[in-house]
């Protein structure tokens, strides 16, 4: 049975994004699916959560695979607690603690930084972080005690809102560009505040379109492998393009495109569109000057030869 589209896990703590994917694999195989290397269904993760997060943990299965890319460059939303008074080498609770403050900033100084956050702002990202310097990852860089040299990246804060705070510690939540760190912001804002911080806790809320009401627990995920159907715990392809406007095929045209070939005289805006032959995802589409150019094509066996 061909199988396509999302389970969005609510990733618990200590789990990583791999596992997630194994854990998806392994309830399909228990349900009898095909999960062989060739000619099985494809699963892959749409943008890696840290084992010391949790939330929102998009997962694709078979052609929505194609998708993952999109998925990475999606803006995401997190709460996420800063402790004041430590910075860790990690930035987390994982590393030791490399520098100290006394200072405990009140509610309301907090709340007077987060405007210079908002918008588009330069951050350094963790030494700790899975980008590559000169081939190797950094985090392997730093584990081996070698000084890393991370290179500014610009990103965007969408917003940046006081959630609570306490003696010592305040939680936030952030609607973020792809790219951004919330261990560098959480860092960032503590020196601002004339401090240092790390971060205690971290939880997506969403990841594009999917937010933690399409989300599943890994209990629910597991039910799978004992028999309940997927389908209660599927969301469709298309759920993953809600934002991009649909271009309605006949049979004639979905056979054409399938081809890859181009379809010229569209009456429609320039842009990207979900090409459908009824409730069929084709694929999608680029529009410019009026003819349709195929950006990624979609494997759905009910698509009209």
């Amino acid at each position: 049975m061909s199988v396509h589209g999302w389970i969005i896990l609510d990733k618990p703590l200590e789990l990583g994004s791999t596992q997630a994917v194994s854990a998806v694999k392994r309830n399909l195989r228990a349900a009898g699916y095909n999960m062989k290397l060739k000619g099985g269904i494809k699963v892959g993760h749409g943008g890696t959560l840290d084992p010391l997060a949790s939330g929102i943990l998009p997962i694709a299965l078979g052609e929505a695979t194609k998708l993952t890319g999109r998925m990475l460059d999606a803006s995401k939303t997190y709460d996420f607690t800063v402790r004041f008074g430590e910075e860790t080498e990690t930035l987390d609770l994982e590393g030791k603690v490399v520098a100290t403050s006394d200072v405990r900033p009140i509610a309301a100084e907090i709340a007077a930084v987060l405007p210079s956050f908002t918008g588009p702002i330069e951050q350094v990202p963790p030494a700790y972080s899975a980008l590559m310097i000169d081939g190797v990852r950094a985090y392997d860089r730093a584990r081996r005690g070698e000084a890393v040299d991370m290179p500014t990246r610009a990103v965007t804060i969408h917003t940046l809102d006081l959630i609570d705070a306490g003696e010592d510690w305040a939680t936030l939540r952030a609607h973020v560009s792809k790219g951004t760190y919330i261990r560098s912001l959480a860092r960032d804002i503590a020196l601002a505040l004339g401090t240092r911080g790390s971060v205690t806790m971290l939880r997506r809320l969403s990841a594009g379109p999917f937010t933690l009401d399409h989300a599943i627990s890994l209990d629910s995920l597991n039910e799978i492998g004992q028999g309940a159907p997927l389908g209660t715990k599927l969301l469709p392809l298309e759920a993953g393009l809600v934002d991009i406007p649909a271009l309605s095929l006949t049979s004639e045209q979905a056979g054409a495109v399938r081809q890859g070939r181009v379809l010229f005289g569209q009456p429609y805006p320039d842009g990207l569109y979900l090409a459908r032959l009824g409730d069929v995802p084709v694929a999608l589409m680029k529009i410019e000057g009026g003819s349709a150019k195929v950006e990624r094509g979609f494997n759905l066996s009910d698509v009209a030869e």
